[in-house]
């Protein structure tokens, strides 16, 4: 009996420490968007978003040991608003110049006129 309560502890703290990371991602159906996927490919999975923002962002050039030059670049950022309803999770992906960089999860959608689910 005594053999067994340390082993037990032993596996209580392995479970309680934390998994692997896992990258962020989104799940359309039986399709997985995750980072690195093109706007395109996650258009046609997904369906149009529910709203998008377009800006443009300027970022420095650095060269390849670390040292800036004085040049900069422009990057095409969007955020796409995927909302699925009131009973399922809303999504804000960032889009780089047309790949998928971030996914956030956001709270329960909403009910809206120009859709039905």
């Amino acid at each position: 009996m005594k053999k067994t309560i340390p082993g037990m502890v032993l596996l209580a703290a392995a479970l309680a420490l934390p998994g692997p990371a896992t990258a962020d991602s989104m799940r359309c159906g039986t399709k997985l968007m995750t980072d690195g996927d093109p706007a395109d490919k996650v258009e046609s999975y997904c369906g149009r978003p529910a709203s998008i923002e377009r800006h443009e962002i300027v970022r420095p050039y650095y060269y390849n040991h670390g040292y800036p030059i004085h040049s900069s670049y422009e990057v095409s950022v969007e955020y796409w608003t995927y909302n699925f309803g009131p009973n399922k999770l809303m999504y804000r992906l960032r889009f780089e110049d047309g790949l998928l960089v971030d996914v956030d999860t956001l709270s329960h959608g909403y009910h809206s006129a120009n859709e039905s689910y």
